[in-house]
């Protein structure tokens, strides 16, 4: 099968070289890597001959991160991948992530699902990861399955779905549209996708084995920082589906008397002088 990993960037080089050198050390080597730099003219260079760079512009601020996947989506589907395999950039594959994802999709049952595997968010490190001390540190979040490697669950709940590790064929990734564009910035795409896949009667598989390495990196909570963000995808999500996205941090901003939410599906930010 072939099988193209899609990476969208803007900064994080880092992480971006981590992910490469987990990548080249899969057990089963991909196709094709497609890393879409939002804005970001270094990431060529740092990327060398492993990937397929391609450059889009990004607006200050406001990464466009639905357009660089669906951008990257594209070029893979063009080129002739089987199963695409959407990485974040923060994230390294497990040696096993590829195979594990190519044998779920190449089960008949599985084939118009959206397949996800087990994330563990890792602690701080000042040297490089193994693959040995990868696998070590496995400790998959503990809000999403985790089923013992190669297995594959049936998921009913598309809330839980998140694109920081995640694979479909082509023709599934067709079916629900990619991502809405719509969506800039931070936070509600992935929400979104989930829905518009039930919506669309794709599945959803939870992959055994299939693990991902989160790596640190510092972040708040509520993401504060991304306050504008949020308020803004939030009311395209309720437009969209009559229900608020992300509730936990909208109830924690409104708890703080940063946003009044309305009955109509809009934000007032109470952060603000002037709104």
């Amino acid at each position: 099968m072939k099988v193209s990993v899609i990476t969208v960037v803007a900064g994080r080089h880092e992480h971006l070289a981590a992910q490469l050198r987990g990548v080249a050390e899969s057990s089963v080597p991909p196709w094709q890597h497609v890393v879409v730099s939002m804005g970001d003219n270094d990431i060529a260079d740092l990327a060398g001959d492993a990937a397929t760079v391609v450059q889009i512009e990004a607006p200050t601020g406001q990464l466009p991160i639905a357009r660089a996947r669906n951008v990257g989506a594209r070029i893979a589907s063009e080129a002739g991948a089987e199963l695409l395999v959407f990485l974040d950039v923060d994230c390294i594959p497990d040696r096993d992530l590829l195979r594990r994802y190519e044998a779920a999709a190449d089960e008949r049952g599985n084939r118009h699902s959206l397949l996800c595997g087990p994330v563990t968010y890792l602690p701080p490190r000042p040297s490089p990861w193994t693959p040995a001390d990868l696998r070590a540190a496995v400790q998959p979040h503990p809000a999403r399955p985790d089923p013992p490697p190669g297995v594959v669950e049936v998921g009913a709940d598309y809330d839980l779905f998140w694109s920081l590790s995640f694979a479909s064929t082509p023709s599934t990734w067709n079916d629900i549209g990619g991502f809405h564009e719509g969506y800039s910035g931070y936070g509600g795409e992935d929400t979104d996708f989930g829905a518009t896949a039930r919506a669309t009667g794709v599945g959803l598989r939870w992959v055994g084995g299939a693990h991902a390495y989160h790596q640190h990196h510092p972040v708040s909570s509520p993401p504060v920082e991304h306050l504008g963000d949020i308020v803004r995808n939030s009311v395209l999500f309720h437009r969209r589906w009559n229900r608020w996205p992300m509730q936990g941090w909208l109830d924690e901003f409104e708890r703080r008397g940063l946003i009044s939410r309305k009955d109509d599906g809009t934000i007032s930010r109470t952060d603000l002088n002037d709104e």
